[in-house]
């Protein structure tokens, strides 16, 4: 994948950093796999806001993608697609038995490769294996948390996992965000890194193109009256006291995780801040 520029011949185009999308296969959606979307902008089952700056975008179809990797048997990937609401790519494969699925594309899978999964599968990329069968060391993604329900981390633009060691029926991972953590060996997860790394490095060039995503303007607390935010009101650009939400919760460090969660007895080392 690459990016390209543009000429400065609007204001819009002069920051203006998008991808080639010269990595695509396919223009059409494989129609059985394709679900509509309804808008909630925001607004919860009685139509009050719960979520601030949402609205409005270009109207979307959910496509089904397989995250579990159940299907143990060989398949082709046909197409590389761009896929609206995620920020990487997603494969169309078919598997022996002429069944189709859409999977979150790896970086460097293209149509005409095969892929496995199971335990007969080998460390290729693209191939979903047994945390207890994948070499120490190698890179992963689409990590599931729990076994049998789905990967659930590092499945998004660019991201991937390490896989560096084995005790006993756990595996320690170390996370894109930098945490070590332990999950069991009978989770699956995928050999490889997620396509489209060069993600985080476009730029949207202006305003619009957010509205487009159906993100509206953030206005920040600062700005906002006393009633409004925490950080508001004062006279001209004053900070507004100590950094906090909304609801006013201390940022820049507070922590929020409840010390007494279950799951952190499996958690060796927290992320870097």
């Amino acid at each position: 994948m690459a990016l390209r520029k543009f000429n400065p011949i609007t204001p819009g185009m002069r920051h203006k950093v998008l991808s080639k999308f010269d990595d695509l296969t396919a223009d059409k959606p494989h129609k059985p796999l394709l679900r509509s979307i309804k808008k909630s902008g925001g607004r919860n089952s009685d139509g009050k806001m719960t979520m601030r700056y949402r609205g409005g975008g270009h109207k979307r179809r959910y496509r089904l993608i397989d995250f579990s990797r159940d299907k143990h048997m060989e398949a082709t990937v046909l197409t590389v697609e761009y896929d609206p609401n995620r920020t990487s790519r997603i494969c169309l494969v078919e598997y022996t038995d002429g069944e189709k699925r859409y999977i979150v594309a790896p970086q460097g899978l293209i149509p005409g490769m095969t892929i496995h999964s199971g335990k007969d599968a080998t460390p290729n990329v693209g191939h979903a294996m047994y945390l207890s069968d994948i070499p120490l060391g190698t890179t992963i993604h689409n990590i599931e948390l729990y076994p049998g329900k789905g990967a659930c981390i590092a499945r998004s633009a660019g991201s991937s996992a390490q896989l560096n060691a084995r005790d006993g029926k756990y595996a320690i991972i170390k996370l894109p965000s930098g945490e070590t953590r332990m999950i069991l060996v009978t989770c699956m997860a995928v050999i490889g890194s997620v396509s489209n790394s060069e993600h985080s490095l476009q730029v949207s060039g202006k305003a619009g193109r957010s509205r487009w995503l159906g993100r509206r303007p953030r206005v920040r607390g600062v700005v906002m009256n006393p009633v409004d935010h925490p950080m508001g009101g004062g006279e001209g650009k004053s900070s507004g006291g100590h950094p906090r939400s909304r609801n006013g919760i201390p940022s820049k460090g507070y922590k929020t995780r409840n010390p007494r969660k279950s799951s952190s007895k499996y958690i060796i080392e927290r992320r870097k801040k």
